[in-house]
């Protein structure tokens, strides 16, 4: 198994996920892509401008911090860093794109699930991830998954770097530091 993809790699896994969310979906129907923060944010940017040259013409972006919302928010500190959510447009009866980097045990996205039915109910939610690397622990799939790893060993992370965050792109698959 490949442990390593550049920069030339992400841009095609990227393209390869944009055109499988246009062939899916309506250029014309309202759509509001949210992205889960961090590298979510950042993949929800990149997604949303190329669905743009791809002819969709009612895209709505925001982004979601779900800090709260985890199930194991004791385990992160006693002071947790909560970004702000933005998503200003309407979600109500329209068509939302939750994207993320990586889907690993599902709890980040049950957790997305959770934190956007605060803001209200889309008619329906699909989700967008760069990396599927398996080991669910609940019953979340995505929808559109770029590249799909398999059922890695829990010591492997897959580490995503994107040029807007990290300077350069980049997949790698790595030993778990303990």
């Amino acid at each position: 198994m490949r442990e390593h993809y550049d920069s030339t790699d992400v841009s095609r896994l990227i393209d390869e996920l944009t055109d499988k969310i246009a062939a899916a979906l309506t250029p014309r129907s309202p759509v509001v892509v949210v992205g889960i923060r961090t590298r979510g944010e950042t993949l929800a940017a990149r997604l949303t401008d190329a669905l743009g040259q791809r002819g969709f013409i009612s895209i709505d972006r925001g982004v979601l911090d779900i800090t709260l919302y985890r199930d194991d928010l004791s385990e992160i500190g006693p002071k947790p860093m909560v970004r702000p959510t933005k998503i200003d447009a309407d979600i109500n009866a329209k068509l939302l794109l939750l994207v993320d980097d990586v889907l690993f045990t599902g709890r980040t996205v049950r957790a997305g699930l959770d934190a956007l039915a605060d803001f209200g109910r889309p008619s329906a939610i699909r989700l967008a991830v760069l990396v599927d690397r398996g080991g669910r622990e609940l019953p979340i799939q995505p929808d559109f998954a770029a590249l799909k790893l398999g059922e890695l060993a829990i010591d492997r992370v897959v580490k995503v770097r994107l040029r807007e965050r990290d300077g350069r792109d980049a997949i790698d698959i790595e030993e778990r530091k303990s």
